[in-house]
């Protein structure tokens, strides 16, 4: 076997191994397991995350955001909200600017997150799905 033969076989398999990792990396919307809340559309949680509602189906909610710079915060506003970072940034200065609003409060990563939607039956919060842990429940996962 040549040594470009054995390259080109290196080099595939090291890109299919890495287009399963990108392709597994998902993102869920989860509450606490003892929230009435069993399910969400994208619009009811979009709106929440960009502060213009307090509920999901008359249920009360509070969005528990991640920080800016983590693949799960990029890969949930860019599904679920169809913002860039760019605009996200350009829509929170504006309606503090104008008193109108603030941004959700932001947490670590993901295990923080879980932490926080565990102790709190009204956080509403996203994650990488491979960190559902027991205690919660999954209202919506990003496509």
């Amino acid at each position: 076997m040549t040594i470009k033969l054995k390259l080109a076989r290196v080099l595939s398999t090291a890109g299919l191994m890495m287009a399963a990792t990108f392709a597994s990396a998902e993102v869920v919307v989860i509450v606490n397991a003892n929230s009435s809340l069993n399910s969400a559309s994208s619009g009811d949680i979009q709106q929440l995350f960009l502060g213009k509602r307090n509920d999901i189906g008359g249920v009360s909610a509070t969005p528990v955001d991640q920080a800016e710079g983590n693949e799960a915060r990029a890969t949930f506003y860019e599904k679920v909200v169809d913002k860039t970072p760019s605009q996200l940034n350009a829509y929170w200065s504006r309606l503090i600017f104008t008193g109108k609003g603030k941004p959700p409060k932001q947490y670590f990563d993901d295990a923080e997150v879980l932490e926080t939607v565990l102790e709190d039956d009204e956080a509403v919060g996203y994650i990488d799905s491979a960190s559902v842990a027991e205690g919660v429940k999954v209202i919506y996962t990003a496509q």
